[in-house]
């Protein structure tokens, strides 16, 4: 028997960069989780969950409101000892402390710091990914989401994606994590997967040395 594949990934970038298509690929990806005869579930997770609130598209793990700062920071703490119990597990994780940090920052002018939680992270030999696209490209992809968004409202201000993804390029390099930058200004998911396949495997991201 092999070694165990086991690579974890958060995917962050702003909205519109084909991050949960990106997810889902990963966990089927024959390089990165291994061949699979048969389709079975693997946990793919988010920091965009509105678990916060009762309603649809309402706030959580990344918006939460300032009264609700120790709930999140719990769910946190949560979500890492649980990546702590299941070590020698995949996690693909579809936005978390990045995505958090720069929505406080924009909206409330609030630094959070998740050094604590990069450690953490870090030990575990959790990888970033960061999804970028171009700003030019941008509106195409708009189009393409309206056609199946239950909110599109969300998507009136491109202006914003594009200040946000400025943020996210500040954030992401002065992350601790193991990071590489992915365009998706093609949307050509199946070419961005094998070349976080390629970058995992030369980076070491498909294992954990005890």
């Amino acid at each position: 028997m092999g070694e165990k594949l086991c690579p974890k990934i958060i995917l962050e970038g702003t909205r519109l960069t084909c991050k949960t298509e990106i997810a889902f690929a990963l966990n089927e990806h024959p390089r990165v989780v291994g061949p699979r005869k048969y389709r079975y579930h693997s946990p793919i997770i988010s920091a965009e969950w509105c678990a916060f609130t009762n309603y649809p598209w309402g706030r959580g793990l990344i918006n939460f409101n300032p009264d609700e700062e120790e709930l999140a920071m719990e769910t946190y703490r949560t979500w890492a000892h649980l990546f702590e119990l299941l070590r020698y597990y995949s996690w693909m994780v579809d936005r978390f402390h990045l995505s958090t940090i720069m929505y406080q920052w924009m909206e409330h002018q609030k630094h959070y710091d998740f050094t604590w939680l990069e450690e953490r992270l870090l030990a575990l030999n959790f990888r970033l990914v960061f999804c970028t696209r171009s700003e030019d490209s941008f509106k195409v992809a708009r189009e393409e989401r309206l056609k199946v968004s239950g909110n599109p409202t969300q998507y009136d201000d491109l202006g914003k994606f594009i200040e946000e993804q400025a943020c996210m390029h500040e954030l992401v390099a002065t992350s601790r994590l193991p990071s590489v930058e992915v365009d998706v200004s093609d949307d050509n998911v199946n070419r961005v997967v094998d070349t976080i396949a390629d970058w995992l495997r030369a980076s070491g991201g498909l294992y954990i040395n005890d």
